[in-house]
């Protein structure tokens, strides 16, 4: 297999950084037989220049230069981690040179003088480990974009597109203690699409699942990106809002409820329209006293919202005083 295959796309390139002018065209005048693309530098800031501006396969770096250390050239070239080889041309001999250029990165060294032969296989040895650790990069990005995705699938609701109830529980036991140890507000929002059986049960369950997404864009739309929103189970949903009283959060109840009453949702032959009931609770409250708590408060509020003709925003001032009046999670509604 030849050298010029490791590389996707043309030659090789090889920056040649070398003070002596003449050494390096004649490294350059034998590279180009053997098939690959050189550029030289005459000293060390315009080596450095070349491998942020050329991006070379390859850099073959003479260790005595007028102006930068050779070493610390190498260093620079390594701490742009850009995975570049750098061999090194060394006088026979000198082995201080070679052990201060292991530390500074260099993968490979070649002492003076040398044949073109074993220049050839160091340089072609480089390109094939740089290879091997780009298709290892490659192969790494592409397990963690996989490892993403279902990590994603995993706490995503597939149909609307929300949390799903497990990443919502998640969430919401971070939020609760972090109110409750700052004392700071946090409000919790139970939202029901009002008369969801009924449109399943004359336009099918095909009508009902897109409402269900639209329903979940609109929710996005609606609140903030510090806000939780996910699908709770069925035609309900839940909202987090963090550092939000119980007055915000009746207004951000109030957009959405403006915004389904006036979406038109995909229908057939006609567009349906749809509206929501919210039940809304949150901290402080003494009443409350676990996460479970907050949402089963705005449960009681959704529940009254449905009794008091749905469309509309009920607000649970206080849980204590709702579990005295209020039908529990499970009763039917209306």
């Amino acid at each position: 297999m030849s050298h010029t295959h490791l590389r996707k796309k043309g030659k090789a390139r090889i920056l040649i950084i070398d003070d002596d002018r003449e050494q390096a065209d004649e490294i350059r005048k034998q590279l180009d037989l053997l098939g690959y693309e050189t550029l030289w530098a005459h000293d060390g800031v315009n080596g450095l220049k070349l491998v942020n501006t050329e991006s070379p396969d390859i850099v073959v770096l003479e260790t005595a230069l007028p102006d930068i250390n050779a070493h610390e050239v190498c260093r620079w070239i390594k701490m742009q981690g850009r995975g570049v080889p750098v061999i090194m041309l060394t006088v026979k001999g000198e082995g201080g040179e070679r052990v201060m250029g292991l530390h500074t990165g260099a993968d490979d060294y070649l002492p003076k003088p040398f044949s073109w032969e074993e220049l050839n296989a160091r340089l072609y040895a480089c390109l094939r480990t740089r290879n091997i650790q780009e298709e290892l990069r490659s192969k790494n990005q592409q397990l963690e974009e996989l490892l993403f995705q279902v990590e994603k699938m995993a706490i995503t609701d597939a149909l609307s597109g929300l949390f799903n109830r497990r990443r919502f529980q998640e969430i919401l036991q971070k939020e609760y203690h972090r109110a409750q140890r700052y004392s700071i507000p946090l409000s919790c929002l139970m939202i029901d699409l009002d008369h969801f059986k009924a449109l399943n049960d004359t336009h099918g369950h095909e009508a009902g699942d897109a409402v269900l997404s639209e329903m979940g864009k609109l929710l996005l739309k609606t609140f903030r990106d510090i806000d939780t929103v996910a699908r709770f189970g069925g035609e309900e949903f839940t909202v987090i809002l963090p550092e939000t009283d119980r007055g915000g959060a009746a207004q951000a109840a109030d957009r959405l409820l403006t915004a389904v009453s006036t979406h038109p949702f995909t229908g057939k032959p006609t567009a349906l329209h749809m509206t929501v009931s919210v039940g809304i609770s949150g901290l402080p409250d003494e009443a409350i006293t676990s996460p479970d708590q907050l949402i089963q408060a705005a449960d009681f509020a959704l529940y009254v919202a449905k009794q008091a003709g749905r469309n509309r925003i009920e607000i649970c001032d206080s849980l204590a005083q709702y579990m005295k009046s209020a039908a529990p999670r499970g009763a039917d509604r209306p």
